[in-house]
């Protein structure tokens, strides 16, 4: 055969191979019918998106339980002698906040910048000056308290701002109060992932072992107050976070 041939049916092999030209097959299509995606707009890095729940942003905590307990700063908020609860239950959700550790550093360990982010008031992620701040692993910065510790340690130096952000789904029980689905949380410290999609064993505790107890599918998010002066801004959730459901091909005909 000659070489001219043996190219041109090289060519159709490997046309074929790809599905170009004449040996292309049908697109294929699933035939669910989805609803459209809300069109929202995403934010910025200092504000929300635009279907979210802003929870501070920066002027008064009036979304919060004792807020006005706490200090008011330039576009921030300061701990200062209680903890902090939503006014509003939440469970399954999409949560960012912004916090600083203080920039004067005092004490070590648990005692430096120690905060905490309590989800349902149950389930913490550990808030602290971990920048050069040895302490138990599954203590530090963005830690699931006394249940994992972060892949990494992200932390920023003492005074800078730092972020999470937070995508949580909470457990749920049945109508026995048994536990039929764990809680999970995926968290970004600083846009670096240290838990993906981590399986909770129960609340958090300091003096007990990981355990479930029943409670509703929606209850207050609490800011920890541990006697450090820690400072938090732009903190806003979504509660859009579940995915779409569409109609199966059979129950379109």
């Amino acid at each position: 055969m000659k070489p001219f041939v043996l190219n041109m049916l090289a060519l159709a092999i490997v046309t074929a191979t790809l599905g170009l030209g004449q040996f292309t097959t049908d697109e294929y299509k699933s035939g669910i019918a989805w609803p459209e995606p809300a069109a929202i707009q995403s934010g910025t890095a200092a504000t929300a998106p635009s279907d979210a729940i802003v929870l501070f942003d920066g002027t008064n905590l009036d979304a919060w339980k004792n807020g006005d307990a706490w200090k008011i700063g330039d576009g921030f908020a300061e701990v200062n002698g209680k903890a902090i609860q939503t006014k509003q239950a939440f469970g399954d959700c999409q949560l960012h906040l912004e916090f600083a550790t203080p920039t004067k550093v005092k004490g070590k360990g648990q005692g430096r910048g120690n905060s905490g982010v309590y989800l349902m008031g149950k389930y913490e992620v550990q808030i602290l000056d971990s920048f050069e701040n040895p302490t138990y692993f599954d203590g530090q910065c963005g830690a699931l308290y006394k249940q994992q510790p972060p892949m990494v340690n992200a932390s920023r130096g003492p005074g800078e701002w730092q972020s999470f952000d937070i995508v949580f789904t909470a457990p749920r029980f049945d109508e026995q109060g048994e536990l039929s689905q764990p809680a999970f949380a995926t968290v970004l410290h600083n846009g670096v992932l240290i838990h993906n999609h981590y399986e909770l064993p129960g609340g958090t505790f300091w003096d007990r072992a990981p355990r479930y107890k029943a409670h509703p599918e929606k209850l207050p998010i609490t800011l920890q107050n541990h006697g450090n002066p820690t400072r938090f801004r732009n903190i806003w959730i979504r509660e859009n976070i579940h995915p779409l459901v569409g109609k199966p091909a059979e129950a379109n005909h």
